[in-house]
């Protein structure tokens, strides 16, 4: 059978950086084995729910390019979510008979019982347990209870849940493909609530019907869910039915080596979209925090992810996210990038940034991509194109640093700027082809070359020693630009 794996989110806000490689290692394994990746959501906590979470999860996959085949889908028209698939509904608050039917099947059975304890009664449980230095539990109180005394508190409408009768000193054992054997006493875990008192399924109820009515095969989530897996395993044998196989990924925590999370910096995968990261390289990058492919290989496509993806390289540990990388990592595919797209993709940031603006930027586009085209290799993030806003639309110049204001003072630059400055008043156009022709006359006139000329006409025009190519930053600037910056530097910085 050809496997089916599943990403389970909760609509409670954004899409975890975590849960976008747990939904990339679902979906690398169902590829790789011409399988099926669905997508299923997990909203039986109502409390925590966010308007527009589904449609923002949906929206982020899709631009990750993680693209489920069957669950919840954005129609393009009405822009309303639909379902494909032949295994729904996929959003669990529409099979709630589903679950109260298989309670009831559960409890018919023996596995599960009806508990009636208050809030009060359970947390004073948990208090004496914990003054006694036991692990808080539940003390399994309403097993006791006789079927009359069910019966009587059902009929009086008192507040109840639905809990798993776990047998007693019994020892669950199972093999997870990354944390190997694992065994737990059923001893040291608890009776758990199936069913809640407004009749929604636990995540531990409904994770294993809908598992097992979807045909999930392997199970992929994070270990914070491991200990619970004994109760999963146990529900599945409680309903007659075979397990998929698991599979527990280890967290992914910070540079600070804590789990990952927002007080730290950027966690969502919309946060990492919206300063100017590709798909690509995010994708590539998360793929490889905790895993890494057998020749060692660091920059590959999605293709290349997914026939070199296996289960057994995952490491055991937790793997650390490192910014840094994921900037060495992303300036590669912007480097890479068609020029075309990426300048349309740096819109937003070359607006904000005040080099353009949405009235402007289609008739400036040219403009527009000769300043993406020379920055590029300079960028981590499309964000980072704020950073040189003022180096293409400022008309003075500003002495970057000592160096610049040493290079600056250089007895023989007042001469070789004015010259330059004849040239450019003689132009027709400034292009990157006639600024190279420009310093070689120079040159031949002045008998300056090498950093003796290029230094001091590049920080005439930009007030900056190193930089990009300055021909081509030249052109992009232009004849009159050119003209008032090397004026302005004559008069304020010339002897």
């Amino acid at each position: 059978m050809k496997p089916r794996l599943r990403f389970a989110p909760s609509p409670t806000g954004y899409v975890h950086i975590g849960g976008l490689r747990t939904a990339l290692y679902n979906y690398l394994y169902a590829k790789q084995n011409e399988g099926t990746y669905l997508i299923r959501i997990e909203d039986t906590d109502q409390t925590r729910l966010v308007e527009g979470a589904i449609e923002g999860m949906i929206e982020a996959m899709t631009w990750a390019g993680v693209m489920h085949d069957e669950g919840p889908f954005i129609d393009a028209e009405t822009r309303m979510i639909t379902e494909k698939g032949d295994f729904g509904p996929y959003i669990q608050s529409n099979r709630l008979d589903i679950y109260k039917k298989h309670a009831l099947d559960l409890i018919d059975k023996g596995h599960a019982y009806y508990c009636f304890c208050s809030k009060e009664r359970l947390e004073e449980v948990r208090e004496h347990q914990k003054a006694e230095g036991l692990t808080p539990k539940y003390d399994g109180h309403c097993r006791l209870l006789s079927n009359e005394e069910i019966q009587q508190k059902l009929a009086a409408g008192v507040d109840h849940v639905v809990r798993l009768k776990l047998p007693e000193n019994r020892v669950i054992e199972f093999n997870d493909l990354i944390k190997g054997t694992v065994s737990v006493n059923t001893n040291d875990i608890d009776d758990q609530v199936l069913m809640k008192t407004d009749g929604f399924p636990t995540y531990h109820m409904a994770v294993v019907v809908d598992d097992h009515y979807m045909g999930i095969t392997h199970v992929v989530r994070g270990d914070e869910w491991l200990i619970s897996t004994p109760k999963h395993l146990y529900t599945y044998e409680a309903f007659g039915w075979d397990p998929p196989q698991f599979v527990h990924l280890p967290v992914i925590l910070s540079h600070t080596k804590k789990k990952l999370s927002k007080r730290e910096g950027d966690v969502a995968v919309e946060d990492f979209r919206r300063r100017g990261y590709l798909p690509e390289a995010l994708i590539n990058y998360i793929a490889l925090v905790g895993w890494s492919p057998e020749d060692g290989e660091e920059i590959m496509s999605m293709e290349t992810l997914i026939s070199k993806f296996s289960f057994d390289r995952v490491s055991k540990s937790s793997g650390v996210f490192d910014v840094d990388k994921l900037n060495w990592m992303n300036n590669h595919y912007l480097r890479q990038h068609d020029l075309d797209q990426l300048t349309d993709l740096a819109k937003p940031h070359l607006i904000k940034a005040g080099f353009t603006t949405e009235a402007d930027f289609d008739s400036q586009f040219d403009w527009l991509k000769k300043i993406v085209d020379v920055l590029r290799e300079r960028l981590n993030k499309l964000e980072d194109l704020s950073l040189y806003s003022t180096f293409f639309t400022r008309t003075d110049v500003e002495l970057e640093d000592d160096e610049a204001r040493e290079i600056a003072s250089l007895e023989h630059i007042s001469d070789l700027m004015k010259l330059f400055l004849e040239k450019l008043e003689a132009a027709e156009a400034v292009t990157a082809e006639w600024m190279k022709n420009a310093l070689k006359e120079i040159q031949k006139e002045t008998g300056h070359k090498g950093k003796n000329l290029f230094m001091p006409v590049r920080v005439a025009i930009t007030g900056q020693v190193h930089g990009p190519d300055i021909a081509v930053v030249s052109e992009i600037l232009g004849k009159e630009t050119l003209k008032t910056r090397v004026s302005y530097f004559i008069t304020h910085f010339c002897k």
